[in-house]
Formats: structure tokens, sequence, C-alpha cells
């Protein structure tokens, strides 16, 4: 019987998700998604507070990204779920079909209820447009729809790239939050 990229892929992606990522972000509040263990932390924040060099998003909130005069800043569980929330409305409406999205026109969420649902919301379709393809669409190239370097390879591995940002910020997250009931 022949591999399924598309199975294995999605195999580890949705038990992380079920087993793991998911039920740890259970009962956030939003002290906790807003929540900055080191000062000058980057956020998700009102975009009144927030330099327009740094302010990313089309709502009431942005999310903050930028030029750093040196290192860059540690990140709150908002900037984290923002970031996965975007990427993956980003690579959905660039590969699946899905509404058109990027740093800017994304609407990110104030509170940690909103963000979840947008969170939900964003690896849902994510995942039915990964299905929606098949083995033989993540087997095409990515072509104009990603910087030239990667014309050539094939839509598998953007996806493969969108599983590795949801475990690594998701960690992140799950570790901030560690932290924050251990404070």
């Amino acid at each position: 019987m022949p591999l399924s990229v598309m199975e294995e892929v999605l195999d580890q992606l949705e038990s992380h998700w079920v087993h793991q990522l998911r039920p740890r972000l259970d009962g956030l509040t939003d002290e906790e998604y807003l929540w900055e263990p080191v000062a000058d932390c980057w956020s998700v924040r009102p975009r009144t507070q927030v330099p327009e060099a740094v302010a990313h998003g089309s709502g009431a909130y942005v999310w903050e990204h930028g030029p750093t005069a040196g290192r860059e800043p540690l990140t709150t569980i908002a900037w984290r779920i923002g970031h996965l929330a975007e990427g993956l409305a980003a690579t959905a409406g660039t590969f699946f079909g899905g509404p058109s999205v990027d740093l800017d026109s994304y609407d990110y969420a104030g509170t940690a209820t909103t963000a979840l649902a947008q969170l939900d919301d964003e690896y849902a379709g994510f995942v039915a447009g990964v299905r929606a393809l098949g083995d033989v669409g993540l087997s095409e190239p990515q072509g104009d729809r990603s910087p030239p370097a990667y014309a050539q390879a094939p839509v598998a591995r953007v996806v493969m790239y969108t599983a590795v940002e949801v475990f690594h910020h998701g960690a992140e997250a799950c570790l901030l939050r560690d932290l924050f009931l251990r404070r």
C-alpha cells in the first residue's frame, strides 16, 4: 500500500493538537493570555498603545513585530496564539482557497476566549484544506504562491513547516502558561 504523506503529516499534527496542545490551552484567562513575564514583551495590544512601525493587524488590537535594536523581545501567550492563528489562516488563504490574509489584514484577538476561538477556526480550516488537496495536491510545486526559491518545492513542505510552527509556538505558549501558574 502506498504511503500517504497527507495522512502522515495530519496524523502528527492532529495527534499533537488533540492530545497535547489544545487541552493545555483550555481555561486560558485574559490575565494569562496577556501576561508579560519580563519587561518590554511583544504582545497583542490595543492599537492606540503600539507604535505604528511594529503594529500589525486590521482591528482594534494589533500584533507587535518589527525591527529591534538588538535581541528580539520575549513574547506573550497572546503573541504566540496570534502568530499561529494568522499563520494558519495565511497558509489556508494562499494554498487552499481560503480568504487571503497577512500580518496587516488579520484581525487579532484582544481576549483569550476570542483568540482560542480564532485558533480553533483557523486550525480547522487549515486541516480541511490539507485534506482537500490530498497527496496529489501536496505533491504539486508551490509555484508563484511562494518566494522564487521555493517555487519548485512541493506544497507538502509548506504544510510540514506550518505543522512545525504549531508544535514550536504551541509548546512555548504552554511553557509560558506553566510559568504564569507557578509564579
